[in-house]
């Protein structure tokens, strides 16, 4: 167990949070185990709808990690038997069920990417299966028994499907229920989860309660945004940051993230101590503190945590040679991407910033070979790029560079 004392494993555990329920539980939690030298149990869930981890993912993978710092037990559980049900958070229609061999499929991959964040050794990986499925009707019928059709329509996205006349499938209400039994089968101490979680995670403090259990305290992450520094990071918005993606594109996106965005991903993603992100702040705010070189320092670390040291030093020199190296004009132009341009189409830019005449032409001069982004000759002009920050070649002596609309000059 940790040597920290209860309220500086506290101050660690509030990093970035947005809210817990309830502090003076969790702390009295962890108090008694600090006595004990019994670890927490600390819970958190992933349905594994799709196969790859973005950024946004990580945020309660970290939070889990720095409970792994202090000592405590980790349980990640990949909900296998809930993923074929479908969470019904934030849809505003019924979701189409994975199939068994989907869900495990990617739950493999899952259990591959996590580890990149959490210790092997120190995490339990569970399957809500191997509970879930050993209920009997009589216990399902036991389990719902214990809500009402009105509590679960105080979830908003249900209340406005409702309100809509949208379907709502009757498995969505036990979707919930589900997930809560979850931290009654565990006994889990502390359950993290999304903002967007919330409704689900009370759920499990409730039927803990109804289960004689002592109720989970609440750890609730923010959403984080993507590059866009508006919307959740997610991959269907084209604003994410996934974590197989090559060193080079992600050093180049969270390079090209705006100054504010960049110390909330200081909070929620980097292993800098607090310390050290309050005298970052303070730097940043105070003028001591170029933020460009601390965006280096934040695309370098994350780089080396999934692709480790040599390739984040080479992806830094990269960046820097391609917008800051010898042989390009003093005076770029700069073209700034509009709010809503989360694909873009490099043509459609090249004719926008008069670079070339027409699309057509753009895509004559791509063909030929004549195109470069980012150092790398252009071949597809038909290819859509992620929103972000570019240096384009055209030709041999004209350069444009693209940017977010969020970024600064």
């Amino acid at each position: 167990m940790t040597m920290l004392t209860p309220g500086e494993q506290l101050e660690i555990i509030k990093r970035g949070v947005v809210e817990i329920l309830i502090e003076t539980g969790l702390l009295k939690k962890i108090e008694r185990s600090y006595q004990t030298k019994v670890p927490l149990k600390i819970k958190a869930g992933f349905d594994p709808t799709a196969p790859d981890i973005h950024l946004g993912h990580t945020v309660l993978l970290e939070k889990m990690r720095q409970f792994q710092d202090l000592g405590h037990e980790v349980v990640l559980i990949i909900g296998d038997l809930t993923g074929m049900i479908g969470d019904p958070t934030g849809r505003s229609e019924i979701r189409k069920p994975l199939t068994k061999e989907e869900v495990l499929k990617n739950a493999e991959t899952y259990k591959e990417q996590v580890f990149k964040i959490l210790v092997p050794e120190k995490t339990q990986v569970r399957f809500n299966s191997e509970w879930l499925e050993k209920l009997t009707p009589m216990e399902i019928i036991r389990l719902q028994a214990k809500q009402t059709v009105a509590r679960m329509l105080e979830r908003e996205d249900f209340r406005q499907r409702f309100e809509s006349h949208s379907p709502i499938g009757i498995h969505e209400f036990i979707y919930p229920l589900l997930q809560g039994y979850d931290s009654v089968a565990l006994k889990a101490d502390v359950e993290i989860g999304g903002t967007d979680q919330k409704f689900n995670l009370l759920m499990g403090r409730e039927l803990q309660q109804e289960y004689g259990q002592e109720p989970q305290a609440l750890v609730i992450m923010p959403l984080l945004e993507g590059t866009d520094g508006v919307k959740k990071m997610s991959k269907s918005l084209g604003n994410y940051i996934g974590i197989t993606e090559t060193p080079k594109e992600m050093f180049g996106k969270v390079m090209s993230i705006s100054d504010g965005l960049m110390l909330r991903y200081y909070e929620l993603l980097s292993h800098i101590s607090l310390n050290e992100l309050n005298a970052l702040k303070n730097g940043i705010g105070g003028g001591a503190a170029h933020p460009m070189e601390a965006k280096k320092s934040l695309a370098s670390e994350i780089v080396e945590r999934y692709h480790g040291r040599e390739a984040a030093i080479k992806a830094r020199e990269e960046f820097e040679h391609i917008f800051k190296g010898k042989g390009l004009p003093d005076e770029i132009p700069v073209f700034r991407l509009g709010p809503d341009d989360v694909y873009i189409w490099l043509p459609k830019i090249l004719k926008l910033a008069g670079i070339t005449k027409s699309t057509g032409e753009a895509i004559r001069l791509i063909k030929q070979g004549g195109v470069s982004l980012n150092n790398e000759k252009v071949e597809d002009p038909d290819k859509k790029l992620p929103t972000g920050e570019y240096l384009v070649k055209a030709g041999k002596r004209r350069f444009l560079k693209i940017i977010p609309h969020h970024a600064g000059n």
